[in-house]
């Protein structure tokens, strides 16, 4: 699920590749995703089904007990949005081995509503162990869709209170896009819900196809009694005409519980069908939600997006979804893909951090090994001990003129001076080959992949194919991709 103008974007880049050593240090990784419990479903078509492919997870590690891991995925992706259903895994042994449930966010999944889709998977654990998730559900024939919310008071083994946090049915106008939740870290029983919803001038599906007015605010909604019901939801990162957010994620101070910062792609004009302004951008609240700042700018995104420059074909990626965290002495931290570094040449990973509550911010700065090579779809998060860490791919090991694979890697890089200097760069698995992965507005592993810390652990959670580049075995299409984690130490 996508923004209107992104899907018209052309996204090749001309890079020259080089090819450098690729690091030595090679955290093990645990295999978290098994087979599909939807493989028998034959809801939400028309259109093409990757059966068994796991794409776009999210990961929270339980503040009450650290071994407990709970991580959330789409499961059988479409190729034209969102999957058969969601699918929760969890760990009581600090990620070293998973067991999956359905998560109840469609029809394919029990207890789910009537909707035949789901998509964006996220997850957030409080400080009394209780698990939150959400998700936007959604049928492609009629465009009715929502935001749901469940809980899991077990460690993500079971899961129950599933809500209607937002829902538009009978019309084309209004579509809720990418959802997340965060669990308020200092007091119990309280969580968070946003997104975007984008809105059409009128119902009619022929104006809808040829509009160029539509708006997207990022849109709020809170809980005070562990899920069992959210706030009315309202607007709170309002956007004027052809003017949207998306990848609205909420973090909070832990140092003062009532702060709250809504961080979001903040697009604006000038925004056309072959261009957009992108721009890294916050509203802030002191009082829990119920009030907030008007947005504030931080940077512009300078995004060209990602392309196999062998072939042009397009890999998708999170080059308009901002990735936020915060750290235990309440600085902030985002991540983004952006092209400045390289020129103008292609996407690598941009940072920024404030110590002041968002009142200043740090120059831009790359934070991904410079490769000659695209680098793109970052997570971050904050150690116990203010250590900031970054996941990320990237294609450093693509040789010119190979038309056939795209080999690609994850890797993880850190920061213990507060991201002035990066360092301790680790590849997380081995090199895999990215045209096995479902082809959803090109390869596709996901909008975002996932960074979680137990203390001072930082714990990757992200997607892979299951094929290697040059492999003489053919590779399995009917397991193209599975999520795995790891834990690192720096």
């Amino acid at each position: 699920m996508r923004h209107r103008t992104t899907m018209l974007l052309a996204t090749a880049a001309v890079v020259v590749l080089a090819t450098p050593a690729l690091a030595a240090s090679r955290p093990s990784l645990s295999t978290v995703s098994g087979p599909s419990p939807y493989a028998d479903c034959t809801l939400g078509g028309p259109g093409t089904n990757y059966t068994g492919a796991e794409v776009e997870p999210f990961v929270a590690v339980n503040p009450a007990d650290h071994k407990n891991l709970v991580g959330a995925w789409q499961q059988d992706r479409w190729r034209d949005g969102g999957a058969h259903g969601l699918v929760a895994g969890s760990s009581t042994d600090g990620g070293k081995t998973w067991t999956t449930t359905p998560l109840p966010f469609s029809a394919c999944a029990p207890g789910g509503p009537r909707y035949t889709r789901a998509s964006d998977a996220w997850v957030s654990i409080g400080p009394d162990g209780t698990v939150y998730a959400n998700a936007i559900s959604f049928d492609e024939t009629d465009n009715d869709n929502g935001v749901f919310a469940a809980t899991s008071t077990d460690g993500g083994k079971t899961w129950k209170n599933l809500a209607t946090v937002d829902e538009h049915t009978g019309t084309t106008q209004y579509f809720d896009d990418k959802n997340s939740i965060t669990a308020n870290p200092g007091e119990a029983g309280v969580a968070y819900s946003v997104w975007d919803t984008l809105v059409s001038p009128n119902a009619n599906p022929y104006a809808d196809a040829h509009a160029s007015a539509y708006t997207g605010p990022g849109y709020f909604s809170r809980t005070t009694d562990g899920g069992k019901t959210w706030s009315k939801p309202k607007a709170i990162f309002p956007t004027g005409e052809r003017s949207q957010t998306i990848g609205n994620r909420v973090v909070v101070d832990p140092r003062h519980p009532d702060t709250l910062y809504d961080f979001a792609n903040w697009i604006v004009r000038p925004n056309t069908p072959n261009s957009e302004h992108d721009q890294l951008a916050f509203v802030k609240s002191t009082d829990g939600g119920a009030t907030w700042s008007a947005p504030k700018a931080i940077a512009d995104m300078n995004v060209v997006g990602v392309a196999d420059p062998n072939t042009g074909a397009a890999v998708r990626t999170g080059d308009i979804i901002p990735e936020a965290a915060v750290g235990p002495d309440g600085s902030l931290h985002l991540v983004w893909q952006d092209a400045q570094f390289s020129g103008g040449a292609y996407d690598e990973i941009g940072y920024t951090t404030s110590r002041d509550g968002g009142a200043t911010w740090s120059a831009p700065r790359r934070v991904n090994t410079p490769t000659g090579s695209p680098a793109f779809t970052p997570s971050v998060a904050v150690s116990s001990n203010g250590t900031v860490g970054v996941t990320y791919y990237d294609l450093r090991g693509l040789k010119p003129g190979d038309t056939t694979t795209v080999p690609t890697d994850y890797w993880f890089t850190s920061s213990s001076d507060g991201g002035r200097t990066w360092g301790g760069e680790k590849r997380l698995g081995t090199t895999f080959d990215m045209t096995a992965a479902p082809t959803a507005g090109g390869y596709f592993t996901g909008d975002y992949e996932s960074l979680d810390t137990a203390g001072t652990t930082f714990v990757p959670f992200f997607v892979r194919t299951n094929c290697a580049p040059g492999s003489t075995t053919p590779c399995d299409t009917a397991d193209r991709t599975d999520v795995y984690s790891a834990t690192i130490t720096p």
